[in-house]
């Protein structure tokens, strides 16, 4: 794991990179690197999330699963695609939650950087994953460095969004012991965007307006959800 900690999260990290897990995440990366396997997203945008959204700026938590694990798609945020890519499936259908949650029509790209800029940390549990191996890279190491994330927002005074698409995502908060109901922060539960859940919850769910409206009752600014070309 080489890329470098965004400084306003080293407090919270520089610990869990210290232990003999993440250097044994690192070393196991350089060598699937090194047998010429491909890595997604590529060195020095893995960390991307945290360095566009400190820690003191986050406003609303999206977590995902791992990257997408085609060529050109992941570039180090959950859910967002580079410009130019082709929307997978699932942002699709996020897409088009936010228009019948907020009008807001689709974007006709897929890149959330506008979002995490504002404060919306787009956090994977997983940080890497091989070419055309979904869930390649889970329990190598990455957990427990997401863990941390997700740990020192949740511990945070200030309220804050914590919105939690699928099975997976709503575990993983649920082992944060400060995360919790009836604490200063927001809990919006629906199934995973997936075109195999969506509708079974997701949609109609109204997880963007939901979030606006606490972090505005809390003072703390809503979102602009809009995209460039939406």
């Amino acid at each position: 794991m080489s890329d470098t900690v965004p400084a306003s999260w080293a407090k919270v990290l520089d610990p869990v990179l210290s232990q003999p897990a993440a250097r044994k995440l690192g070393g196991w990366l350089r060598a699937e690197e090194e047998a010429g396997k491909a890595i997604y997203p590529p060195r020095g945008t893995r960390l991307r999330a945290l360095e566009l959204t400190p820690l003191e700026a986050v406003k609303v938590v999206i977590l995902g699963q791992d990257p997408y694990h085609g060529p050109g798609q992941a570039h180090g945020l959950c859910f967002s695609v580079q410009d130019g890519v082709a929307l997978p499936p699932s942002l699709k259908n996020i897409f088009a939650e936010l228009a019948e949650d907020c009008g807001i029509a689709p974007a006709a790209g897929g890149n959330l950087e506008s979002w995490a800029r504002q404060g919306v940390l787009l956090l994977n549990n997983t940080l890497t994953v091989e070419n055309s191996k979904a869930g390649s890279h889970a329990g190598k190491g990455w957990e427990a460095i997401t863990d941390a994330c997700v740990a020192a927002v949740a511990e945070r005074d200030e309220p804050c969004v914590f919105i939690l698409w699928g099975s997976h995502a709503q575990g993983k908060a649920a082992r944060i012991a400060a995360l919790r109901e009836g604490g200063p922060h927001l809990l919006i539960k629906s199934p995973h965007p997936s075109p195999l859940s969506a509708y079974r919850g997701f949609f109609g769910s109204k997880p963007f307006s939901r979030a606006n409206a606490f972090l505005v009752e809390h003072g703390r600014g809503a979102v602009d959800w809009r995209l460039p070309g939406s």
